[in-house]
């Protein structure tokens, strides 16, 4: 019996071997149940991209919308393809195309879906949309892009553009994946939250040759996506574009607030680009074209670029002396020349006649006893003592830092301490004569346009500001927007002091913009030109109106226009009319800003 047991465990695998045979020659050959059943249990999961929210301006008009695209997405383990001649022809690709398409997706993962090619539009989809089953591996993700209906306000809202390798290793929650839009610029990347919503996910049944057999299980496990937010903004597109009319072949900025919520009604950075332009398949020849151009179009004006404020900053110097009791409405300095270069205007002056006629001597005197204060018998150390006390006083007005407006990228200027000249000339080794060109706001002092907008609201508002910001409200509910931008901020000043200040601005016109001055509407405004070593001086004036219950507050600069009183001065006017009045008067006027024939 024991020499019978390898025999008997042959004769059992040998039964168990044809057993098997019969069994898989019944599945393959004689059976096809099976094989159906196997070509119909492929799942593919199809992430479900949400529309991105639509963003208003302050008066309901829509400024961004979506246009729906097709991406084609590949799986590169499913992917045939027989004549690669017709595939290309029908996709409109290279053979070199394909290729590295299809390499990078396959560098990417093997199994995962990524995007083969992309933004098709509905032309070419429905060209396409019937071919798809002859090429497994291959199958069409909807997603949408932006449209700009009246091509405005790029720089404020930004763009949308795929997410980059860096941003994907940032995302800590793993929301986003390759091939993905995310915002880049502008309100678009400030809000992204808020705008991107949430992705669903549908499962379906395919064949192994990629003909969709329906929902698994019946949608038991799909969800819905969930559209973005919609935004409405602060910006009145009405204004803003006739602003970008009046700036159109100019280098410069225009910020326009509303003084009593900190709203940004404009915000217009010259020159300027049609945000159409970086949208869709064309997205990165635009972008590279528009930031290799000369002229900068993408340079985000109002809160990047910095000057030096110029005369405007007298009032500043103004209100610092008034409230630190150095300088009264009576104080009277003569316009000696020898200290600072002027112009003609009556000698001697009080505080409202200097910043009537933007008097540069009043200001080189007034600046030095708010300095020099003989804290110190040491001239040295009394020039420091007193720069540090200006310092944190001029601060409070929202200068020397970021103010928080809603945009990435925003510089902070600067307003210099006694550290930046210690370590230039040496500690004890600088004194008042050094640092006199700060006193007409030049020299080492650097502003953005939007912080001397602020200025100018905080003349409007006699001694507050609220921050300013493009977001009015999120859903339709203004109790959304971040909460700092409903705080009053103080900057230090009792308003006692803001109505000789308004006063002397609203006759301010009379004595060096009298191209601003608007017949039965009182402009409060302060003419500016900063210097610039490089050429001709930059034209920068502020105002806001009306005087009295203020509705407006503005500030525009106008790069190598030379005097503030032209280019920038009659620029603010016509936009102050255009938002209070909504219609222009002075036809003159506007001809004379569209020319833009300013020096002579």
């Amino acid at each position: 019996m024991k020499d019978q047991r390898p025999v008997v465990i042959l004769i059992f695998i040998f039964l168990v071997s044809i057993i098997l045979l019969i069994r898989l020659f019944m599945i393959q050959v004689v059976d096809d149940s099976f094989m159906k059943r196997a070509e119909s249990n492929a799942i593919q999961r199809i992430v479900d991209h949400p529309y991105r929210g639509l963003v208003y301006d302050r008066n309901g008009k829509l400024l961004v919308f979506n246009n729906p695209i097709f991406d084609v997405m590949i799986v590169p383990k499913e992917f045939k393809v027989g004549d690669t001649t017709r595939f290309c022809e029908l996709f409109k690709i290279s053979k070199e195309q394909l290729i590295e398409s299809y390499t990078s997706a396959r560098k990417y993962s093997s199994v995962k879906p990524s995007t083969f090619i992309k933004q098709i539009s509905t032309r070419d989809f429905a060209r396409i949309q019937d071919f798809l089953v002859d090429y497994p591996g291959l199958f069409i993700m909807t997603r949408a892009v932006r449209s700009y209906p009246n091509a405005t306000a790029g720089h404020a809202l930004g763009y949308i553009g795929e997410i980059s390798s860096t941003q994907l290793e940032r995302d800590t929650l793993k929301y986003y994946s390759q091939g993905d839009y995310v915002g880049l610029s502008g309100m678009e990347r400030y809000y992204e939250n808020e705008l991107r919503g949430k992705k669903g996910v549908k499962y379906k049944m395919v064949n192994v040759r990629g003909v969709d057999k329906g929902p698994f299980k019946d949608g038991e496990y799909d969800t819905a996506s969930v559209a973005g937010k919609n935004i409405t903004s602060t910006i009145d597109m009405e204004l803003q574009l006739y602003g970008e009319m009046l700036m159109a072949g100019k280098t410069g900025s225009v910020v326009a607030i509303e003084p009593g919520t900190g709203e940004i009604l404009a915000m217009i950075s010259a020159p300027f680009y049609d945000p159409n332009n970086l949208t869709g398949a064309d997205f990165s020849k635009n972008y590279r074209k528009l930031n290799n151009d000369p002229i900068k179009p993408l340079f985000n004006r109002p809160i990047m670029a910095t000057y030096p404020p110029g005369s405007i900053f007298k009032i500043v110097q103004s209100l610092v002396g008034l409230q630190k009791g150095i300088l009264f409405p009576e104080t009277t300095f003569a316009c000696n020349r020898s200290l600072v270069a002027c112009h003609n205007h009556p000698n001697p002056v009080n505080l409202f006649g200097a910043i009537r006629n933007s008097c540069n001597p009043y200001y080189h005197q007034a600046f030095r006893q708010i300095i020099n204060r003989e804290v110190s018998s040491n001239t040295f150390k009394d020039t420091q003592i007193g720069l540090d006390e200006w310092r944190e006083s001029v601060m409070k007005f929202g200068l020397g830092g970021t103010l928080g407006v809603d945009m990435t990228n925003e510089k902070g200027g600067s307003i210099p301490s006694s550290k930046l000249y210690d370590r230039v000339y040496g500690v004890g080794r600088w004194k008042y004569s050094t640092i006199y060109s700060l006193s007409i706001g030049q020299g080492e002092m650097l502003v953005t346009p939007l912080q001397m907008a602020n200025l100018a609201a905080i003349f409007a508002n006699k001694g507050f500001y609220y921050t300013p910001h493009l977001i009015k409200e999120i859903n339709g509910d203004p109790t959304l927007i971040p909460a700092r931008y409903q705080i009053k901020n103080e900057v230090g000043i009792d308003a006692k002091h803001f109505d000789l200040i308004q006063d002397a601005m609203a006759e301010a016109l009379y004595g060096t913009a009298n191209r601003a001055v608007l017949k039965d509407l009182v402009i409060a405004g302060k003419t500016g030109t900063a210097q610039n070593p490089h050429g001709e001086d930059h034209s920068v004036f502020i105002a806001f109106a009306p005087k009295d219950n203020p509705k407006i507050a503005i500030v525009v600069y106008v790069e190598n226009a030379g005097w503030g009183g032209r280019a920038a001065a009659s620029t603010a006017s016509l936009m102050i009319e255009k938002y209070l009045k909504g219609t222009i008067t002075r036809p003159a006027l506007q001809d004379y800003v569209l020319a833009g024939n300013f020096i002579y």
